[in-house]
């Protein structure tokens, strides 16, 4: 999973929900890019949140990101996430 850290700093980004959701976004693209994969590889993405009232905000975020790819995805709202930190994201990426 990935949490919004800054890799370069080591800093936790989570300011807005929408600036640790674009982090998160981007930790998750880095990887799978560095693995040879590319956003359009992305079958299933899972994100744990830690206040549900904040999905519209994170799937505005999400949709822009993914730019018309819609791989499936699943949302939980958990209690905790590592550094307290207010969002976590998990992805499965294949190549077609």
């Amino acid at each position: 999973g990935q949490i919004p850290i800054n890799p370069e700093t080591g800093e936790i980004i989570d300011i807005s929900i929408e600036d640790a959701t674009q982090q998160v976004l981007k930790n998750m693209q880095a990887i799978i890019e560095t693995a040879g994969y590319n956003i359009t590889d992305i079958a299933k993405v899972t994100l744990f949140i830690k206040n549900m009232e904040h999905f519209s905000k994170i799937n505005t975020i999400y949709e822009i990101f993914f730019n018309g790819h819609k791989p499936a995805r699943a949302v939980v709202e958990v209690s905790r996430l590592p550094k307290d930190v207010l969002i976590e994201a998990e992805c499965i990426a294949v190549k077609s």
